[in-house]
């Protein structure tokens, strides 16, 4: 519809159509009109007032489109002829189903995501990361791209080295476990040792560098074991994330090229060996000094960093790369594009990194270092058992049914709470919110999918041509709402943000949810149109949600 505003606009403003239909906008409240054209850009090429320009462009218009094309101030407001939104946007939507809303673009795009390091716990700013990383990686396809889903994990370096020296020196003994929560304790333990006593830091240095050697078959033994038991653990929570990945990089596969490149960017004069390490000095761009190799000559991530992002290249053909990464991380994540650029890496423009805020807890910043967060494994066990009693409450069911039932609602409460929120947005997580099951919730976007299910299974509707007689205003302002679906993933797109996609499936999820309640459906005199309306609206949800990672459910 956007698009025909914009063909008819054409033939009164000087603009170009691309122009127009960026500067279209969706008014507030739909009564004041479908779509609204601010004529501020017209002022200094017509040299008028925009409310002058607004009157005579709303006076020009006559089309069978409109009901009503009306100036507002600077802008002209036009209500779109109900019948033709209704016929055009239920067609649309039952003919594409899954692919309503979809682009047509076509580059290859790398986006690396979830980072978490093996030897650590996955905790709930993991849950946010991994939630981001594949709804983003799910909006991007949608609009026709070919992503790649890669994952680069801190196996080696000091935390490991930390989670090894403290697994021999105290826990020997143990065999080891696959479970995260122990994996992670032993870390956490690890760093509260060292802290009461920094002498001992010298056998974790003596640790680290012989894991970079690799010579030494009883540590490197306990190494790839522990490293295998700490990512089968992640398997088992991306499955239940609905994540996969087709790339997994790890440190230890870039470290030998990162010595490289470090000692290739002496030779050229844009690192410099200070006090036995190598650094890039890059205060005079304001980022500070940048330390590359420490004086024992082992690597830290910053340049690993560098020889992933020409790894990354190497291995695909990318039209770009992005790597979604904590907000904390900003100051080196501007080092390593500056050093890509003073390399003259050929596709420093091409890398491209998308911050997110942190989780917090009401208490204060979570830390996998002092075990002060909420683990994966136990947040999930809590949110499901909650899920299982609310179902339980409303019907009896038991066994596998009732296991996938609560897991579904867990993710979609957990993803959903994380994920309507801006990136930028730091999160201070509060369980009691993400598991209510009323109001701007997960639960209730997938309680008001299987509604909409549920009544169309008590009629036994079929798809059938559309018979449109008189449409009320309620039903209007709902189909308006799903005409927008489309424009709503291109903007999602755009700003790389799926927030608005999980803002408009709560918005979506009221529209309906209002109509139903206020509108009979079965029954009713206009019953196959409103069918129509319910069918429409549950394929748009399940494709918003589908958006989001979420899977939908025809029973509660």
């Amino acid at each position: 519809m956007r698009e025909i505003v914009a063909d008819i606009l054409s033939k009164h403003v000087k603009l170009g159509k691309k122009k127009i239909v960026d500067l279209i906008e969706i008014p507030p409240s739909s009564y004041l009109g479908d779509y609204a054209f601010p004529c501020f850009s017209l002022a200094k090429i017509e040299k008028k007032n925009p409310v002058e320009i607004a009157k005579e462009i709303s006076s020009k218009i006559k089309s069978d489109e409109f009901e009503l094309v009306k100036s507002v101030g600077p802008y002209v407001n036009f209500f779109i002829n109900r019948n033709h939104l209704a016929e055009k946007t239920l067609d649309s939507i039952r003919k594409a189903k899954d692919r309503y809303g979809s682009g047509k673009d076509s580059r290859t795009i790398l986006i690396e995501f979830s980072q978490a390091n093996t030897h650590k716990s996955f905790h709930v700013g993991h849950i946010r990361a991994t939630s981001f990383g594949e709804s983003l990686s799910r909006v991007l396809e949608f609009n026709g791209n070919k992503v790649i889903r890669a994952n680069y994990q801190g196996d080696t370096g000091m935390h490991v080295a930390k989670w090894i020296w403290c697994y021999k020196k105290y826990h020997s003994k143990e065999e080891l476990k696959r479970e995260e929560p122990w994996i992670a304790s032993i870390y956490v333990e690890a760093v509260k040792r060292l802290g009461e006593n920094e002498k001992l830091q010298e056998e974790v240095d003596e640790i680290n560098r012989n894991l970079e050697e690799g010579k030494d078959k009883e540590l490197m033994s306990l190494w790839k074991k522990s490293r295998d038991y700490s990512l089968q653990a992640f398997e088992k929570i991306y499955k239940e994330l609905n994540t996969r990945f087709d790339k997994y990089y790890f440190e230890r596969d870039v470290e030998k090229r990162g010595k490289e490149i470090a000692q290739e960017l002496v030779k050229k004069g844009i690192a410099e060996i200070s006090e036995g390490a190598i650094i890039i000095n890059f205060e005079k761009y304001n980022l500070g000094v940048w330390v590359l190799l420490r004086k024992d000559g082992t690597v830290l991530y910053s340049v690993k960093d560098l020889a992933l992002a020409e790894k990354k290249f190497k291995d695909f053909k990318l039209e770009g790369a992005i790597a979604t990464i904590g907000m904390a991380q900003f100051l080196h994540t501007s080092q390593i594009k500056k050093a890509l650029e003073l390399m003259k890496f050929s596709k420093a423009k091409d890398y491209n990194f998308l911050h997110f805020a942190e989780v917090r807890l009401p208490s204060g910043k979570m830390s996998s270092r002092t075990g002060d967060n909420i683990l994966y494994s136990d947040f999930m066990k809590e949110i499901t058992d909650y899920a299982k009693s609310e179902i339980l409450k409303r019907e009896k069911v038991k066994g596998k049914e009732l296991e996938d039932r609560a897991l579904a609602i867990a993710i979609s409460a957990i993803k959903y709470s994380l994920l309507r929120q801006h990136s930028n947005s730091v999160i201070v997580f509060n369980k009691e919110e993400a598991l209510n099951f009323e109001g701007n919730t997960g639960p209730y976007l997938l309680y008001s999918y299987a509604r909409a299910r549920s009544i169309l299974r008590k009629a036994k509707y079929k798809k059938q041509k559309l018979s449109i007689r008189a449409i009320t205003d309620d039903e209007k302002m709902i189909i308006a709402k799903l005409s927008n679906f489309p424009e709503i993933v291109r903007k999602a797109y755009v700003d790389l943000s799926p927030s608005t996609i999980a803002n408009y499936a709560f918005q979506l999820s009221q529209k309906f949810n209002e109509f139903y309640h206020s509108n009979k459906v079965i029954g009713s005199d206009n019953e196959s149109f409103r069918l129509a309306i319910v069918d429409s609206f549950s394929i748009v949800l399940k494709n918003a949600l589908s958006l989001l990672g979420i899977n939908v459910l025809k029973k509660m």
